[in-house]
């Protein structure tokens, strides 16, 4: 979070608590140039300057000015950070199954998690495994693994993951086999993808549904009837 000493103004008119909530939300979003203070300035800003064209240039602006920068506001947060944020946790949750394929397979050979982890992250190329290289940063410079696991916690919005970094942490605290802990997760993984298959093309017919209505049945209709208006116009 910027220094209080920043944006004071800003700060002045929102809560921490609001401030600590956007930090969060952009803590999930990785690797950003987005920065809170930021954030709050120009969406306060645009939504005033929204306010002010939309009330000065339409008849209703008392109505609908309100109305408008109030939507204006929440599209801001959406397209900013929700939008984003729910693409990255589709990327994340995409990601996990191959990362940790690779994981157990590592782990199958004799070597304990940190170590699985170095050699994981160093052979696979993704978002998922930046991360983690991350944690494995943080173990360097004093961390237990628990910890680290923790802390990386915070910086994942996928719930997915964040669930098998659980059962792992809780794997490594009470001693039970990691193996045995990573084929159930793999499982899981696996099998929530194909019911996510599954969900998509379950869909496809309201998709076909949707384009016959907006595309082929009003050019039926003009196949149709576009006869009998050019006899009815002549």
């Amino acid at each position: 979070m910027a220094a209080k000493s920043e944006n004071s103004i800003i700060r002045k008119i929102y809560r921490d608590k609001e401030f600590r909530k956007i930090d969060a939300k952009i803590a999930l979003l990785g690797d950003t140039k987005l920065k809170t203070d930021d954030f709050m300035n120009y969406r306060l800003i645009t939504t005033i300057i929204v306010f002010v064209i939309v009330l000065y240039t339409t008849g209703l602006g008392y109505v609908f000015a309100p109305l408008i920068s109030v939507i204006y506001y929440y599209l801001f947060y959406y397209f900013l950070i929700g939008l984003p944020l729910k693409r990255r946790i589709q990327k994340l949750d995409h990601e996990a199954l191959y990362f940790f394929e690779i994981l157990t397979l590592t782990l199958e050979g004799g070597r304990n998690l940190e170590n699985s982890l170095e050699i994981t992250v160093l052979n696979v190329k993704n978002e998922l495994s930046e991360e983690f290289k991350k944690t494995l940063l943080e173990i360097k410079f004093g961390k237990s693994l628990n910890e680290a696991l923790e802390s990386m916690k915070k910086r994942i919005p996928s719930e997915t993951v964040n669930n098998i970094i659980l059962n792992i942490t809780q794997t490594n605290i009470f001693g039970n086999s990691i193996l045995d802990t990573m084929y159930n997760q793999i499982e899981f993984l696996r099998e929530k993808q194909i019911l996510e298959i599954k969900s998509q093309i379950n869909k496809i017919p309201n998709k076909i549904s949707i384009i016959s209505v907006v595309f082929v049945v009003p050019l039926i209709l003009i196949l149709i009837l576009g006869p009998f208006i050019i006899n009815l116009l002549g």
